[in-house]
């Protein structure tokens, strides 16, 4: 909106009242100009100066006018092709341009939350879990998102369990990107040669005889890949599943820690027996990614983990061995509660963010139907993010084209993070123990159980150390042993 004020213009260039400039916050020579020569009287050169004036202008209100959005991410397969395929977002969104901060998992946990938490704004996009997203809601840490998603959203489409774990107290903190469980993934030309077959639901032994049987180090293949690297989302996530199905729990029902009990040492005992012998060198090292490597290169008989992975290796393009991976649910032992994790990626907006309003709109596309379809149409269906729509399940383009579709569909369904083992607990989570002292819990004890997987404990040694960094943390975080946290 342009301010006007009258002038007039007397014969030595001086203004009076009766001549009208257009907006009174210009000044210099073009201001200059338009009153001492309003019909073109002046030398051509002063009016070009004038028009380079005015264009750098605008042009320096419109940089003024850009919104960059910081997005703290995780370094997997299916969001760097979201930061490829955003692109389209931007042009659709020219006001708006993407900062993308790209982490591995634990280094991503450890930014985020010590900047959300100290409301510190360096990021507009976060992206968490389900350990994070009610905790950090209920703190106010994050906005809530209903109220901020176009009716095309639809909501409802979301799988309950993925949507459920994305909200507290009724409101949606976060927008699922993808969800996931845990499978069994294995060669089955390796099965084949080797005269096994993999059983409609694998036990833990025969996970152990069938790596036993398959691991051949003088050919650089081993057994089977597990999570060995140390975090509260690497081995944990996992080590907790092998606990759940052998009948352990992290806490009783007064909340007092349990690593004293023989169930968590059978657990323990062989997970890190099985790794030690079957698995290949390096395993302490050896996270969610690494061990994607090693299979989609053909260095691994048997891996169980994400059910994410399983669309990267039947991709020919990038796994080695997408001809012959076979899918089977993941290993129970004395029970199935808690063999299964439950786990989503999703993005947040954190409430000290700069540009909450662009933000919403980014991750709202970015978790969209239509973000899918664009998956679809430019890398295929089996790269469509899974474990968030139930849309994505029922097309029947989908099913055609990704066998592992329907295993993904029922593991995440039947996964119950209420009931994460066969004894009560007063806690939620399969893979991980909702409550805010956790992610200190798990780190530690991640560290004492690779620790044990390279030989620098025993096991015993590992489960008594846990039991008593569990303890004080517990008594440190004012909570106590005994105590709900």
């Amino acid at each position: 909106m342009y301010s006007r004020r009258a002038v007039s213009l007397p014969t030595d260039g001086a203004p009076k009242d009766n001549v009208n400039i257009r907006d009174r916050h210009l000044s210099g020579p073009c201001t200059r100009l338009a009153i001492a020569r309003p019909f073109g009287f002046a030398p051509w050169y002063r009016w070009l100066t004038c028009v380079v004036l005015v264009v750098l202008l605008f042009a320096t209100a419109g940089l003024r006018a850009q919104t960059t959005l910081t997005i703290a991410t995780v370094n997997n397969t299916d969001m760097i092709r979201m930061q490829r395929l955003s692109a389209e977002f931007v042009r659709e969104h020219p006001g708006i341009n993407l900062d993308w901060v790209v982490l591995e998992e634990k280094i991503l946990r450890e930014k985020t939350t010590t900047d959300v938490a100290a409301h510190g704004g360096q990021f507009d996009i976060v992206t968490i879990g389900p350990l994070e997203t009610p905790l950090w809601g209920r703190r106010g840490w994050l906005l809530p998102l209903e109220d901020k998603l176009p009716p095309s959203y639809d909501i409802g489409d979301l799988l309950k369990p993925i949507r459920d774990g994305a909200s507290w107290n009724g409101h949606l903190y976060a927008l699922p990107f993808y969800g996931e469980s845990s499978l069994t993934y294995y060669r089955k030309d390796l099965f084949r040669q080797a005269g096994l077959s993999m059983p409609s639901q694998p036990t833990y032994a025969d996970i152990a005889r069938f790596a036993q049987k398959l691991n051949d180090p003088s050919h650089d293949t081993y057994g089977v890949c597990l999570r060995g690297k140390p975090g509260w989302g690497e081995n944990i996530a996992y080590i907790s599943t092998v606990a759940n199905t052998f009948g352990a729990r992290w806490f009783d029902e007064a909340w007092r820690p349990q690593f004293d009990t023989p169930e968590w040492h059978s657990a323990v005992a062989f997970y890190v027996d099985l790794l030690q012998r079957y698995g290949p060198p390096g395993s302490s090292s050896n996270g969610f990614n690494e061990n994607l490597t090693l299979f989609e290169n053909g260095r691994c008989a048997m891996w169980i983990d994400a059910t994410v992975a399983a669309g990267s290796l039947f991709d020919s393009t990038e796994s080695k061995v997408a001809s012959t991976v076979g899918f089977a649910p993941a290993p129970v032992a004395v029970t199935p509660h808690g063999s299964q994790w439950l786990w989503f990626w999703a993005l947040a907006v954190p409430a000290s963010s700069k540009h909450p309003a662009e933000a919403a709109q980014f991750i709202a596309w970015a978790t969209s139907k239509r973000y899918i379809r664009e998956v679809e149409n430019t890398s295929g269906w089996t790269a469509a993010p899974p474990g968030t729509r139930t849309s994505t399940y029922a097309a029947p383009q989908y099913a055609a084209v990704a066998p592992f579709a329907d295993l993904t569909y029922r593991s995440i369904l039947a996964a119950d993070p209420l009931h994460p083992t066969v004894k009560p607990v007063p806690y939620m989570g399969i893979q991980c123990v909702v409550i805010p002292a956790f992610p200190t819990i798990g780190n530690q004890v991640g560290q004492l159980f690779a620790a044990a997987l390279v030989g620098k404990l025993s096991v015993d040694e590992a489960l008594r150390e846990a039991q008593l960094v569990t303890e004080r943390v517990l008594n440190r975080t004012g909570t106590g042993t005994g105590k709900q946290p």
